[in-house]
């Protein structure tokens, strides 16, 4: 860790710390628990330039709005660090998921008045552009298909990944993308961004945590799209999170169209293993 960044860790927290354990799980910031000089453990973050830390700590406050799920608390934020509340792990209820998808639900349920959010973040490492033109703040359609899928493609032409059959297939969306989303139509809710197994955890109660967001103000059906990727949520999750908010007819066709930004942004961050996946994706909307 940087002198200068020890430094501002310890103006902010009042005390000088020391670290006590390192925390494996991220693959893009340095993660650690430390200890101040009077006894107090936090989670901090390192390792990152730019503005992701700060961005990570105000969709950590954003999430706290609605007082429907658990996040850490923030203790401080610097481009170069984040300092968290440390969430003692507990053992996992046997209803966890079904709390879970009932405050998932209820996090849905917080709306805005408009698409976006007021500043860009990232989902992963790669940016994501979240300020909306004027058009884009009251029309999800054009917001997605611009600010997400299609900042996935101009991103992939750029490292290389756009191949004809690649072009071939993002032509396949861009001509049906209306027609893909056409009545399912609802305002804007308040969205983790990013939730796949890895980005919750269970707090010392037992109770679902969220960590790791990449907020903003959308599509609901965007979120659950993201669970259904990689895995870690139970049938409970699903029935107690459509008890609470049912989606609209037609949730399960339009589910490709959202993991699509997920698999384009892997295959930017990680290269050709997510390049077929991708592809699939779109051919399913010939």
């Amino acid at each position: 860790m940087k002198k200068t960044v020890t430094k501002k860790i310890e103006e902010q927290l009042g005390e000088s710390f020391n670290v006590v354990s390192g925390v494996g799980g991220g693959s893009i910031a340095d993660s650690n628990i430390i200890e101040t000089a009077s006894g107090k453990r936090f989670f901090l973050k390192t390792g990152f330039p730019e503005t992701m830390f700060i961005n990570e700590a105000n969709g950590l406050k954003e999430l706290q709005k609605p007082d429907c799920i658990a996040v850490p608390e923030v203790i401080a934020a610097d481009s170069g660090f984040l300092i968290l509340e440390l969430i003692l792990p507990g053992r996992r209820q046997n209803d966890f998921h079904t709390v879970f998808g009932r405050q998932f639900a209820r996090l849905h349920k917080y709306t805005a008045e408009n698409y976006g959010f007021y500043e860009d973040n990232f989902i992963g490492a790669t940016p994501q552009k979240n300020i909306p033109s004027e058009q884009e703040k009251k029309n999800w359609t054009e917001f997605y298909f611009n600010k997400r899928l299609m900042f996935q493609f101009r991103l992939a032409e750029k490292n290389g990944y756009a191949t004809a059959e690649l072009r071939n297939a993002f032509n396949i969306v861009e001509n049906n993308i209306d027609k893909i989303l056409k009545g399912s139509e609802e305002v804007p809710s308040l969205l983790h961004g990013d939730l796949w197994s890895g980005n919750y955890i269970t707090g010392k109660n037992g109770e679902p945590v969220l960590i790791d967001p990449a907020v903003y103000y959308g599509h609901r059906e965007a979120d659950l799209a993201m669970t259904y990727l990689f895995g870690g949520f139970s049938d409970e999750f699903y029935r107690t999170y459509h008890e609470t908010y049912p989606l609209k007819e037609g949730w399960e066709y339009r589910l490709h169209i959202y993991k699509l930004y997920h698999v384009m942004n892997h295959l930017n961050l990680f290269g050709m293993g997510y390049y077929s996946q991708a592809v699939r994706l779109m051919e399913y909307y010939k």
